[in-house]
């Protein structure tokens, strides 16, 4: 008896005189990403409609995905798929080219198209990379539809099939109500949306001088939900969308060694400025999760100049 007391004494004293183990520090981090998708799906859960999201770090492959399998309108975010296959058809020199001429006509003109319409037809002359940058910049619809009609539709959506997106269908031009009314909806999944964009990031489409262009031209849009409450000079590649019900936007933020490719889509939006500012809510809770990871320690130190202690 007295022997085990022995023992167990012993067994304490050297319990208690062993230095912890540390902590590892990649777990406070993957406690910071499930307080990033906790806040992100508390957003998502309150919203009053149907939203589908996904956000994936472009560096660690970390992904929070909610209702990302589901198929919505893409309505102005589709353009993403068109622009792709311009560049891509230009780069393999079959088919269309950045650099083809193309001359106002009357007839391509529809309802918002603000700079297109504001052209001479007969007169103006543009090429195709104008069109792109007029897409980009105010989402213009006669300049997608000629755009479609250049690279085809039926080419856009067997590229997408051969990226393994099935459920991203161009099925329709722009403002073709009569076409949405007999359910030939341009669609897509938020899961599908942000593949594509890191798939274009990674050089798999196109080579590196167009994969560069590309999203310099991306990056011109400076609209849509992401970038709203996001730095003015933070680079953002997105392309957002909207119909009545309707709200999507689908980008890359280019954050400071931690880029993320970010899609929110929503649909049956009552109120779609609450639509809007909750897909601007979920961008900004990504960017600070990321735009922390990017400048701190593997265990949570900022590391700056400026903060030396």
């Amino acid at each position: 008896m007295r022997s085990a007391l022995l023992l167990l004494i012993v067994i304490t004293i050297s319990a208690f005189g062993q230095t912890p183990a540390p902590t590892d520090p990649i777990r406070t981090r993957e406690l910071l990403w499930q307080k990033l998708n906790s806040d992100v799906t508390g957003i998502q859960r309150g919203f009053d409609g149907v939203m589908g999201i996904a956000i994936r770090d472009l560096t660690d492959g970390h992904e929070i995905l909610i209702n990302a399998n589901e198929v919505f309108p893409t309505a102005s975010s589709i353009k993403i798929s068109v622009l792709a296959e311009l560049y891509r058809q230009s780069q393999t020199g079959q088919g269309a080219r950045l650099s083809d001429q193309y001359t106002v006509r009357k007839e391509d003109i529809v309802a918002d198209s603000a700079i297109m319409e504001n052209l001479t037809p007969g007169v103006s002359r543009i090429t195709n990379r104008d069109l792109a940058g007029f897409v980009v910049a105010v989402s213009d619809n006669a300049a997608t539809n000629v755009l479609i009609d250049r690279v085809g539709m039926e080419n856009v959506n067997h590229t997408l099939d051969s990226l393994g997106f099935h459920q991203t269908r161009l099925r329709r031009k722009m403002m073709d109500l009569q076409a949405a009314q007999q359910g030939r909806e341009n669609i897509a999944t938020p899961r599908e949306m942000a593949a594509l964009l890191e798939t274009l990031f990674r050089g798999k489409v196109l080579n590196k001088e167009s994969t560069d262009d590309f999203f310099k031209l991306l990056s011109s849009c400076k609209k849509g939900q992401i970038p709203r409450l996001l730095p003015e000079d933070l680079k953002i590649a997105n392309k957002p969308g909207e119909l009545a019900g309707v709200r999507n936007d689908n980008g890359i933020v280019f954050v400071k060694d931690r880029p993320f490719v970010i899609s929110v889509m929503t649909s049956y939006a009552q109120d779609e400025r609450a639509a809007e500012l909750a897909i601007s809510r979920i961008a900004e809770l990504a960017y600070r999760y990321f735009d922390m990871v990017g400048s701190a320690s593997n265990y949570g130190r900022i590391i700056s100049p400026n903060n030396s202690r």
